[in-house]
């Protein structure tokens, strides 16, 4: 029986910040870092992973599901997962994280699990268990540690950002229907392949009677015409601009928090809804 100190890392600032702190503050801990791999996700998130495995000194535990997303679409019928039907996360993300918890609870193993939800995200809550020997800590709300704190941990370490905030705000796989309209569009400039394949996803769902689009109000095909990316990219525009207008310049922080989260600028909660296991 032994005390297994585990912390997820989405591939987002907010988990990274976390392994960053957890190593600089509680060097006395065997944490064992794991990252779970829907086989869906950008590249960035790898070469993040990799910059954050330098400075941790250790491997990234990677957890992998027993079937892929072809997989369980096939068993959901063909319906595209959405916010109200997340079997997503549940089946890619969630599962193989239960499976490898119960390894450790059947050795009578306790298990202390840090999360990353930070002091300024009241709304949010962790994944909870109904099991005894599984602790749940979320060290940043505990030690107050709140979004500008997550940006200077980040700075500090040298790591940084993950490459995708430049045009993207969330980690997660490449089709996340949490995404905004506008990072679809990046999406289909960055990443033109991954664009394809979650438009022929979409395509087969609907002839198999999905009621579900990936992005909320049109297809796929709809939002990457022309006319449509030019109205998506203008209105974009117009948050920027009134985002800087409004924004006050911290002088004594002048480094990554001054980067625009893309979910700040259409007023949605960080994440746009989603989950800390996908986003953070």
């Amino acid at each position: 029986m032994a005390n297994r100190h585990i912390l997820g890392i989405s591939g987002g600032k907010d988990s990274a910040a976390l392994a960053v702190y957890m190593c600089n503050n509680h060097p006395e801990l065997d944490i064992e870092y794991f990252f779970t791999d829907t086989g869906k996700e950008l590249p960035e998130v790898y070469e993040f992973l990799g910059r954050l495995e330098g400075f941790l000194g250790k491997s990234i535990r990677v957890l992998n599901p027993k079937r892929d997303f072809n997989y369980y679409l096939k068993l959901y019928n063909n319906f595209l997962p959405s916010p109200n039907t997340r079997w997503c996360t549940r089946m890619l993300k969630l599962a193989p994280l239960k499976e490898w918890m119960s390894e450790m609870l059947k050795k009578g193993d306790k298990v202390f699990s840090y999360v990353a939800i930070r002091s300024d995200e009241p709304y949010r809550t962790a994944m909870q268990s109904e099991h005894n020997d599984v602790h749940i800590i979320l060290p940043f709300r505990e030690d107050g540690i709140d979004k500008a704190q997550v940006y200077e941990i980040l700075e500090s370490s040298g790591i940084g950002l993950p490459s995708y905030y430049e045009w993207r705000s969330r980690s997660g796989c490449t089709f996340c229907f949490f995404q905004q309209k506008i990072e679809w569009v990046h999406l289909l400039e960055r990443h033109p392949d991954k664009f394809a394949e979650a438009m022929a996803y979409e395509k087969d769902s609907l002839e198999n009677g999905s009621p579900f689009t990936w992005s909320q109000g049109e297809s796929l095909k709809q939002l990457s015409q022309p006319q449509r990316i030019k109205e998506i990219k203008a209105d974009f525009k117009k948050r920027q601009e009134r985002e800087h207008r409004s924004r006050r310049v911290n002088p004594l922080r002048r480094g990554l928090e001054q980067v625009l989260d893309i979910d700040d600028l259409y007023n949605s909660d960080e994440g746009n809804g989603a989950c800390s296991i996908c986003t953070k």
